[in-house]
């Protein structure tokens, strides 16, 4: 495994919080009922690695963009929120366009749905888990929280203009000390802006990453590659959905795409830039 980390970084991140009776065991959270259908993931998303390599622990602030289907969520509020704080967060929905009012509504009512549901997980402390828009992020969150998490979504915030949008609210609700930690498709080495940038692949090349937080106030910290997976030729004509989970053309050559796995992944840490 290469890893990367600066001397300040690194000193901070290995630095054990204050022993709580409440807080969360990874490792029980990882083994529990409630990832039997997720566990099979666990060796291409390496969640007990990735979350220590981006020094998270039990007793912090843990702010997740974009949980989507909750696969990291169902790791970090049993983890995070009996003795500290699971925020999710989400771009505002009134930029949004909808199919039908049925999918606005759905869109609309997603912090309320999606806090109840966390709620009522196994282990998770209902009163330490709150979820917002970006436009309707509590003023008091500011300078509070000491980690921002974004799983595999910076392509959808480029291709989509957002991710100056995400990025400032981030550093806003970080601490001076706090970080950012990125797991991001990866596009091949020596790959070109216009068929890894401006293409929609789903992989994003790592100076293209680096430049949209430098822009937003930030640098690079550390890096590692916990998550990198050297089958993944990263090439596909359909982009990262041709490998699993999503295996965008069904059973054509599914034993193919199973035997790669899943992405190839960057994993990167960026803290606030003086």
């Amino acid at each position: 495994m290469r890893l990367f980390l600066t001397a300040a970084v690194a000193a901070f991140a290995v630095t054990p919080l204050a022993a709580d009776d409440h807080a969360g065991d990874l490792g029980e959270v990882l083994a529990s009922d409630l990832r039997v259908d997720d566990r099979a993931r666990d060796q291409y998303r390496n969640p007990e690695e990735t979350l220590a390599f981006f020094g998270v622990e039990p007793t912090m602030t843990v702010a997740e963009y974009g949980p989507g289907g909750g696969w990291y969520t169902r790791v970090l509020a049993p983890y995070i929120s009996p003795a500290g704080k699971y925020i999710a967060f989400e771009q505002d929905s009134d930029g949004g366009t909808y199919r039908d009012r049925a999918q606005e509504a759905r869109a609309k009512g997603w912090t309320e749905r999606f806090t109840a549901s966390v709620s009522e997980m196994e282990g998770v402390n209902g009163d330490n888990v709150t979820a917002f828009e970006i436009d309707e992020m509590p003023e008091d969150l500011a300078g509070t929280v000491d980690r921002v998490l974004i799983f595999r979504s910076m392509h959808g915030l480029n291709i989509g203009n957002a991710a100056d949008t995400v990025l400032k609210a981030a550093r806003v609700m970080l601490k001076d000390d706090g970080l950012v930690g990125v797991v991001q498709h990866r596009a091949p080495e020596g790959a070109s802006y216009d068929d890894y940038g401006a293409r929609q692949r789903g992989y994003m090349r790592k100076q293209d990453v680096v430049a949209i937080f430098e822009a937003n106030g930030f640098e690079l910290a550390g890096e590692s590659e916990i998550n990198a997976n050297p089958k993944d030729p990263a090439n596909w004509e359909g982009g990262v959905w041709t490998l699993p989970p999503v295996l965008r053309y069904g059973d054509q050559d599914r034993d193919r795409y199973l035997a790669i796995g899943e992405s190839d992944r960057m994993t990167l840490l960026f803290k606030k830039a003086d």
